[in-house]
């Protein structure tokens, strides 16, 4: 549900856009057209900076019941929008949600999902945000008729927001935390009912031998993503979304739906559904293929396709064969770089920070990684349309190309393989890693 909502929401101003900037009085002017679009990004990089304390304290339940409060304020302060202020205040409202939600969703997934799943699991959540995509996209044909149906699509995208608050109701908090506030007997409850009996005393071993390494306190300080190992880890997660970002996911997908226009697909709608079903194809091939292959592999590989993909339009821009094959040629390059994303560079990211971290930094350091993750989108959808001015597009691309091939070459030389193995493990192996000098 988070995800679907975070990708319904990135999707929802792609029609109506025209509409409301029309009912609200700035149509015409592209500043205030982009400020109601990245007002939403500003409002998701403080919720992600807060979301670390907010799992510390509370627990991953009751932070998912919390923040839908701004999920849903937002998307009806929205939906009753009658002047800029009010449809900015809203969507800076759903972009402090999601901010919180999308560090929350891999934390979680991570803490409560059997060892041999985690992998599978974690990919839901990019799963959701495809869906979401999806939803909303077919959702805002209408729009093209209806000028006032952004309106309906704002108080849809309240809903999700109350079906989380009521169904996280009955779901578990992560047994981890529980076991970091000392409440043993719910946490060998939930051991018990999700990962079965033989796992329980080897799982509680397990996270006390690790609590008493990294100490008793709950509440972890922003100063300790400064010390080793945390501060490594907390280098490895920024750095992964500064090459995600800059690899120019956002910026292709922007552009798509114009290389769609050459081959005749006029429809931008069109268009963007042909984008997300095949980001929803590459996420499924990634649940498959996440606990078979491993996360090292499986981002080594992605990024290798995305340099290839977009290497591929380059050629087809730079030695024009023949116009329709050219024109063939830049799709492909397009539907093969957003499939190879959704297998590895889309999922993974978010998937391998929190299995890298602590028990208690976990919070802490996802906070730090996602804020370094919307900072980068801002400036990729602040930059992307000028640099493609001033250097054409080829250069773009050929920028972009570069970077997915460093990616690789980061996520072989920086990365360990997780697959398979506990979050204890894992951390074990790093400290130890640490206290022997080794990577």
């Amino acid at each position: 549900m988070s995800n679907f909502l975070f990708g319904y929401h990135i999707g929802v101003m792609n029609g109506p856009i025209v509409s409301i900037a029309r009912e609200l009085g700035f149509e015409g002017d592209p500043i205030l057209e982009g400020l109601v679009v990245s007002i939403f990004i500003a409002g998701a990089f403080i919720g992600s900076l807060s979301s670390g304390s907010l799992v510390d304290k509370l627990g991953c339940r009751r932070t998912f019941q919390i923040d839908t409060i701004p999920l849903i304020l937002g998307a009806i302060v929205s939906a009753q929008a009658h002047s800029l202020n009010e449809i900015l205040l809203g969507r800076f409202l759903v972009g402090l949600g999601i901010g919180v939600n999308t560090v929350l969703v891999p934390i979680y997934i991570s803490e409560v999902a059997p060892t041999k799943y985690r992998g599978s699991l974690g990919t839901l959540s990019h799963i959701g945000t495809c869906l979401g995509i999806i939803f909303s996209l077919c959702l805002g044909i209408p729009a093209e008729h209806d000028p006032h149906w952004w309106r309906t699509m704002f108080y849809i995208a309240s809903m999700p927001g109350f079906l989380l608050a009521l169904g996280m109701q009955f779901t578990v908090e992560s047994p981890r935390w529980l076991c970091r506030v000392g409440d043993m007997k719910d946490a060998q409850t939930i051991i018990r009912n999700l990962w079965g009996d033989s796992e329980v005393d080897k799982a509680i071993e397990e996270f006390q031998s690790n609590i008493s390494n990294d100490g008793t306190d709950v509440n972890s300080r922003w100063m300790q993503l400064l010390e080793e190992p945390h501060s490594r880890v907390a280098f490895i997660g920024g750095a992964l979304f500064v090459l995600q970002q800059f690899a120019g996911i956002n910026g292709v997908l922007y552009f798509s739906s114009l290389t769609f226009q050459d081959v005749g697909i006029a429809s931008g709608a069109l268009a963007s559904l042909f984008v997300g079903l095949t980001n929803f194809a590459g996420a499924l091939c990634a649940s498959y293929l996440m606990d078979t292959q491993g996360r090292r592999r499986l981002l080594i590989g992605s990024y290798l396709g995305m340099a290839v993909s977009m290497f591929l339009i380059v050629f087809a821009i730079n030695y024009p064969l023949e116009e329709d094959f050219s024109n063939n040629l830049s799709i492909l390059g397009t539907l093969m770089y957003i499939f190879t994303f959704a297998i590895g560079a889309g999922p993974v990211t978010g998937l391998i920070i929190p299995e890298l971290s602590s028990s208690n930094t976990r919070g802490k350091i996802m906070s730090f990684s996602f804020s370094v993750h919307w900072v980068c989108n801002f400036l990729v959808g602040l930059l992307f349309l000028d640099l493609v001015e001033i250097f054409g597009v080829a250069s773009v691309y050929a920028g972009f190309g570069s970077v997915s091939v460093l990616s690789a070459i980061f996520a072989y030389y920086f990365l360990v393989e997780t697959k398979g193995r506990s979050l204890e493990e894992i951390e074990m192996s790093l400290n130890s890693n640490m206290r022997g000098g080794g990577r």
